[in-house]
């Protein structure tokens, strides 16, 4: 049969069922090969019982009846899916934008283990100066963003919604329920207010993609006005985002543009993603409808392609150069298609390349406008290790996207630059799993720049202060030029450098020399300088590689390499006044003891921290310590502790550790809570808080 013979019958819904069909046979595969041993006759594991203490996760709500009876605030794992990053802007800039709907593989994949997944090549997105809004999206009829995009998201200035999603039969009938009445409206309205509130996330994606009788619009229209309202009342700056679906008369018509059939939604909330199988002409139609909301209309682009204008994929810039030209916003749906599909050669290199196509096409309109501190240690939130201070404490894979710092921005690899810069997941890091490497050749009397930072960092009267580590091999110098805008808008460039440098030199305003030494590694050296450029805007951060003025005549090598494990700028009186130890009450809770083999057992316990005085310490996360005590051999009652073994990370005050498996000569267990400052300054470990358990006699 001819293809073209079908395309009656095939619409948005078909395509989406399909996929969803694949994605199910796709995880099924997973399941089992992962699995091999597992058959038919197999016990299948409990029913998820989510106030059962069991790893935290994060998971979506399924039903109207658990969205009514607010079940998810008594779960055991509530607690965790609490984001800990506040954003620093709460308005949307007025100008064209760029919304990143999340739809990956169905949703809570590697992102659902709040405190860290194992796998290093989990998804991830890095170019968060491109995003102004971040949607998370699964097909469940409450979809709950996990607290690491959220944090992430936030870090980087980002909203984040989630996404409620009405579909297929059971959709119809959920909004029978849900339009019943006026008050029925309003009060799903304010649950789902309640979860965005409560959890720390920044609204919601309305999705009614069902059949709906007419007598159901008034209360519909309800539903959205309240949720909008009540919304802005309890988190200004919020935000819901109706997509383009059901129409004012009830039908299911995806109108590929806002016009009479879809404003009265668009007129109750704060915008419209407008369906991707758009025609070129429909972006200037919606902006015209839209007057002076034009920014409030987000066109569509299915990354997968289907029926999209311009065909997504490495051609979804196709779509944003008629949506940059007619002045409105995009929405970009399901850019983890580079990812899902496997883009050759890698993830890393093809998701590069995907965003930088994105960035020639829309070019890089977020601005970053926040107060001191900056602190980036380059992390993505995966990796093959993890370090501390320059220290590696684990070498074990993971993934947790809480843990990405602020991210830095970096062009797409260009081969004919000397020196080729990259985020190394596998070379030594300072802290984290990241560092910024800096590879090639350089030549005599050169020297090259990268622009790694850019934004308006406020200062104040005071000096601000410079921390930089670097590891480097003998004859390659890494220093930082730092770009001070006046009120005039008049550019001053400070070069920082712990060499001397006079064959570059006369390319700055200042030189200033930094003081080096080392920390508890070796490896790294940390350089610190202070400048007071009161009248000026910090607005960018360059590396600069080049070789020291004592090296060039001493005909060695051109290679070049070095890393740049971590930067944080701040203002020179902001000391990190770690809480004492004492000031925290730490408590264990849920504590359960399994026996084992030879004497051994196995722990879980819910530990948790909070500070006496109910102050909330501005921490950056939590590294989780633990130290085993035993009884030493023939030493009597004598105890001898373990060396600290890193155990993981928490983002909030608790932190859930199962199935711990305690030796039999271990009498106590010492769990050490050292809080992180958002400079990425640490406390000391005899100088943190602790929880101490006794091992549970026989």
């Amino acid at each position: 049969m001819n293809p073209r013979h079908l395309e009656p019958y095939i619409n948005r819904q078909f395509l989406i069922k399909i996929r969803n069909i694949l994605r199910l046979i796709s995880q099924t595969t997973q399941s089992l090969m992962a699995n091999p041993t597992s058959s038919p006759s197999s016990s299948p594991p409990p029913p998820f019982d989510p106030k059962q203490p069991s790893i935290p996760i994060s998971y979506p709500i399924k039903t109207l009846q658990d969205l009514q009876s607010r079940t998810y605030f008594d779960s055991f794992h509530y607690p965790f899916n609490k984001s800990s990053v506040p954003i620093s802007s709460s308005l949307l800039p007025n100008r064209r934008r760029l919304l990143v709907c999340h739809d990956m593989a169905g949703g809570y994949i590697d992102d659902k283990w709040i405190q860290g997944g194992t796998n290093p090549d989990a998804y991830a997105i890095w170019h968060w100066h491109l995003i102004d809004v971040f949607v998370y999206f699964s097909h469940s009829l409450v979809t709950i963003p996990p607290p690491s995009w959220i944090n992430t998201a936030h870090r980087h200035g980002v909203k984040v919604l989630g996404t409620f999603i009405t579909e297929w039969d059971e959709g119809k009938a959920n909004c029978d329920i849900l339009l019943s009445t006026k008050e029925s409206a309003q009060m799903y309205a304010e649950r789902l207010a309640e979860l965005a509130v409560q959890l720390g996330f920044d609204g919601w994606l309305i999705n009614m993609e069902v059949e709906l009788d007419r007598g159901q619009i008034s209360n519909l229209k309800e539903f959205v006005d309240h949720l909008s309202l009540t919304m802005h009342s309890s988190m200004p700056g919020s935000l819901v985002i109706w997509y383009d679906s059901v129409t004012i008369d009830g039908k299911l018509n995806w109108q590929d543009q806002l016009n009479k059939y879809n404003k009265p939604f668009f007129d109750i909330c704060d915008g419209i993603f407008v369906n991707y199988t758009w025609k070129e002409d429909n972006p200037r139609l919606s902006a015209a409808v839209a007057g002076d909301r034009k920014f409030d209309v987000y066109m569509g682009i299915d990354v997968f392609g289907r029926n999209t204008y311009g065909g997504g994929q490495w051609n979804a810039n196709v779509a944003l150069d008629v949506i940059r030209k007619n002045d409105v916003s995009a929405a970009i749906f399901a850019p983890g298609w580079v990812y899902e599909t496997k883009q050759p050669p890698d993830f890393e290199t093809a998701q590069n390349s995907w965003w930088s196509l994105v960035e020639k096409s829309w070019g890089a309109l977020r601005n970053y406008r926040r107060p001191l501190p900056l602190y980036s240690n380059f992390d993505q939130g995966r990796g093959y290790h993890i370090s501390v201070d320059g220290n590696n404490v684990s070498d074990a894979t993971w993934c947790n996207i809480s843990c990405q710092g602020f991210q830095p921005l970096l062009e797409l690899a260009d081969p004919r630059n000397p020196i080729q810069v990259i985020i190394d997941l596998k070379e030594a890091s300072y802290s984290g799993g990241g560092n910024m490497t800096f590879k090639g050749s350089l030549e005599e009397q050169t020297h090259f720049e990268r622009k790694i930072f850019q934004g308006e960092f406020l200062l104040s009267e005071l000096p601000i202060h410079f921390i930089y580590s670097v590891k480097s091999n003998g004859n390659s110098s890494l220093g930082l030029k730092l770009v001070f805008t006046s009120n005039e808008d008049e550019n001053f460039y400070v070069l920082l450098t712990s060499q001397a440098v006079n064959h570059i030199s006369s390319k700055f305003n200042k030189v200033i020399t930094t003081r080096e030494h080392k920390g508890s590694s070796p490896a790294w050296v940390i350089n610190e300088s202070s400048i007071a450029m009161n009248g000026y805007t910090l607005t960018e951060i360059h590396a600069v590689c080049f070789r020291s003025d004592s090296s060039l005549s001493d005909q060695i090598p051109s290679d070049y390499y070095a890393l740049l494990g971590h930067l944080t700028i701040k203002s020179s009186d902001s000391k990190s006044d770690f809480p004492v130890s004492s000031s925290w009450l730490v408590d264990g809770k849920y504590i359960k003891w399994t026996s084992g083999s030879e004497g051994s057992k196995t722990l879980n316990i819910k530990i948790s921290w909070t500070l006496k005085d109910g102050r909330n310490y501005p921490s950056l996360k939590y590294n989780i310590y633990l130290v085993k005590l035993s009884k030493q051999a023939g030493a009597g009652t004598t105890l001898e502790p373990t060396k600290e073994e890193y155990f993981g990370v928490a983002q909030v005050n608790c932190f859930y550790v199962s199935d711990l498996e305690v030796p039999s000569d271990t009498t106590s267990l010492k769990f050490i809570i050292q809080v992180c400052s958002v400079d990425g300054t640490i406390q000391a470990l005899d100088e943190s808080p602790y929880y101490e358990l006794e091992v549970e006699e026989p």
